[in-house]
Formats: C-alpha cells, sequence, structure tokens
C-alpha cells in the first residue's frame, strides 16, 4: 500500500490560522554557531507578504495536519538586459518571491518541500512571471540543495543583514549635518531619477513610500550648501545621502531564538548594572531581546558625493535616535537594514551588531520562462551582480 500524499491547497484564514503558528513554532531551529532572531506574527501568519500587490499562502495537509507551508508574492521591477515585449517595457520583469517555507520535522524527506515549491511556481506561470528569487541563508544547505540543485535556481547576489540595537542612550547628530524629510512625491521623484535603473527596484516605489508602514523619508547633506530636492534635481548637494523608514514592529515581531552563554551574562549585567548603578548608564546597554519587539528597516539607502558615507551614518544615528524616542509606545528594540554585499561604504558607515547580523545572506533568482532570450538575461544579470553595487530592498518582503 502506497503512501498517503500530501493535500496543497491555498491558506484559509479562518482554519488554518492557529495551526500556521503551531509549525513555525516546531520550525524554530536557527544556526548553531550565532545568535538567531525568530519573526513573532502576533496572530496574523500571512502578514509579511500582505502588502505586496498580488500574494498566495500555501499550505500542505495530511491526514488532518498542517504539515507544510509556503508564501509567495508578485510585483513589477526593474531587471537589466530583460528584452521587452513592448517599447514602454524596457528593463521591466514581473518577478515572484518566495519566502516562507516550512515543514513539520516528523515529515521531512517526504517531497512535500519540493511539491509546495512546485505549485507556487505553477502560480507564479499562471500569472506571467518572468524570474522567481528567494532568499535564505547561505549555511541552510537543505534550503540551498532544494533550490540550487533540484530546482535549478541560480545565486545571484550575497547581500548583508545589518542589525543595530537601540539604546537609551541618543546616538551623536553632527551639527555640520543638515537632515530634512522629504514628502512623498518628493522621495518618488528622488528614487525614480537614482535607482531606478537598481535591478529589483520596485515599478511601484510610490505605493511603498506611501503606505502607511513607510514612516518618511530623509535626506543628510552638509550644512551650508544648497540643496534643492522639491524641483527636477537638478541642483543637489555635491554630497548627500537619503534614506527611508518602514515600521516592521506594526507587521511582526522579532525574538531572540538562541543565545550564547557570554551574551546571556552580558544582558544579565546590564540589566543589574541599570538597576543597581545608574551612573553607569552613559555607557552603551544591552536591550533584553528575550520578549518580542519591533524594528525599523531602513530601504532605499541612497549615497553620492565624497562625504556620503558619513552623511548615511548621521542619518542612521538619526534613525536610532527616532526609535529610541518610541520605544516605550512601540517596542522598538533593533534598525535593521540590507545593503549590496560588495558595497563597501555602506557596510562600514551604517552603524550594526555584528553578533546580530548576518554578513552575507543569500538571494537566487530561476527563469520561468524556457525561452532562450530570458535565460541569456538571466545569466547576464547573475553575471553583473559585482558591478552593479546599489541594492533596493523592498520593505514588503523582509
Amino acid at each position: 500500500m502506497g503512501l498517503k500524499e500530501a493535500v496543497i491547497r491555498s491558506y484559509d484564514g479562518e482554519a488554518d490560522r492557529a495551526r500556521v503558528e503551531d509549525l513555525e513554532r516546531r520550525c524554530e531551529v536557527g544556526p548553531t554557531e550565532r545568535v538567531f532572531l525568530f519573526t513573532d506574527t502576533m496572530g496574523d501568519p500571512i502578514c509579511r507578504i500582505r502588502n505586496s500587490p498580488m500574494h498566495k499562502m500555501l499550505v500542505a495537509e495530511l491526514d488532518n495536519q498542517l504539515v507544510g507551508v509556503i508564501q509567495g508574492s508578485i510585483k513589477l521591477v526593474t531587471v537589466h538586459n530583460k528584452p521587452p515585449p513592448r517599447d514602454h517595457e524596457a528593463n521591466l520583469a514581473r518577478v515572484g518571491y518566495i519566502l516562507g517555507l516550512r515543514v513539520a520535522p516528523l515529515h521531512r524527506q517526504k517531497g512535500i518541500g519540493s511539491r509546495l515549491v512546485c505549485c507556487l511556481e505553477d502560480w507564479f506561470v499562471a500569472n506571467d512571471v518572468d524570474y522567481s528569487y528567494m532568499a535564505t541563508e547561505k549555511d541552510n544547505e537543505a534550503s540551498v540543495r532544494l533550490f540550487i540543485e533540484k530546482f535549478g535556481y541560480i545565486k545571484f547576489r550575497t547581500p548583508a543583514i545589518l542589525v543595530n540595537p537601540v539604546r537609551c542612550r541618543p546616538c551623536h547628530v553632527s551639527s555640520n549635518v543638515e537632515i530634512a524629510k522629504l514628502k512623498v512625491e518628493e522621495a518618488e521623484f528622488l528614487y525614480r531619477k537614482c535607482m531606478a535603473s537598481t535591478d529589483f527596484f520596485p515599478h511601484d516605489i510610490d505605493k511603498v513610500l506611501g503606505n502607511k508602514l513607510s514612516l518618511g523619508t530623509w535626506v543628510a547633506y552638509p550644512r551650508g550648501e544648497f540643496g534643492n530636492f522639491e524641483s527636477n534635481g537638478q541642483a543637489l548637494p555635491k554630497s548627500w545621502a537619503m534614506i527611508s523608514v518602514w515600521n516592521s514592529g506594526e507587521v511582526f515581531k522579532l525574538r531572540l531564538g538562541k543565545a550564547p552563554l557570554s551574551c546571556l551574562l552580558y544582558a544579565k549585567s546590564w540589566r543589574l548594572m541599570d538597576r543597581f548603578l545608574p551612573c553607569f548608564k552613559l555607557l552603551p546597554s544591552m536591550p533584553n531581546f528575550f520578549n518580542p519587539f519591533g524594528f525599523y528597516f531602513m530601504y532605499g539607502v541612497y549615497h553620492e558625493g565624497p562625504l556620503s558615507g558619513k552623511l548615511v551614518r548621521n542619518l542612521c544615528h538619526f534613525v536610532h535616535n527616532m526609535a529610541s524616542t518610541r520605544t516605550k509606545n512601540f517596542c522598538c528594540k533593533v534598525v535593521v537594514t540590507e545593503v549590496g554585499g560588495y558595497d563597501s561604504v555602506l557596510r562600514h558607515h551604517i552603524p550594526h551588531w555584528k553578533l546580530l547580523s548576518c554578513s552575507e545572506d543569500l538571494w537566487c533568482i530561476k527563469a520561468m520562462k524556457k525561452n532562450e532570450a530570458d535565460r541569456t538575461s538571466l545569466h547576464e544579470l547573475t553575471k553583473t551582480q559585482q558591478i552593479n553595487k546599489a541594492l533596493f530592498v523592498d520593505p514588503r518582503e523582509v
């Protein structure tokens, strides 16, 4: 008698919500060599894709048990070297993003994960997707084998995820730096002018910037230099930087999955010092990461000019201070961003804590249309990853 196959179907919020959350908890296994952050969806398993233009969640069910889950989203983005079907669609591609693949520990190695990926790719094909891509830890061997060896995905980017704790003491923002908040339409103009040629830049950037979770866009430039960010962008300073902030803590929380003994002792020591030796509060302290907490995600980080690295650092300090003043209401304990793996300027100037950061995330991509033109375009896209350092990470997919 053959083994019974799992049924793959669409997620039903009313029937599946509690079971998906239970599955997520059972799948919480992070890297053994470093601290690992887990997500807490606060009762909404679909929260990480809900703000995407198109999204879908699939579940695998076996003997009335939910044993697997996967999520996907579709959007229109910039992709260089893509052959356009029409002139006005040059360099635009419809891409599908795969995330949240989970299979219950007792049901792994049974092909359930593969079937979930296949069904999601079928949904991509049905919606005319040009490329499918996914992100994973570079040391997640099971995920790398599944997508690269079995499904033919190609390594595309290795961005760095930088995590900076929010402390009680404000960070220093130089008095020689001017920081100004842009209107949504001003931010949209600058992003389309400066980053529209970046691979995977979202065509609906106006929807991203106008989303209620986007707290705003700020620019920094040397005080005293003239900068007209309101007109056609022809009078920009010689050195300037731009950053946008997304309140991810309103969608889901993070919590510490595991920590080495040294980290636990460090956190405990600082809590005791804060309580009994308040004079030490002048020193950098470590937030309590052992309960679910919110975070800000900095996206659309852009910089130009010889002083732009320092301007980025001042913007990061500004965002840190903004997060620290709202900690009590929003429980924001870290500021996160993701930058291109070869962008040494941003990696150097963006403050981050190495213990929580990931120096090399792994993005993989696959052409969903089997024509020669798309395969050639994919080859060029992956070959030029080191040249194109700029990276726009869509905050809706964090």
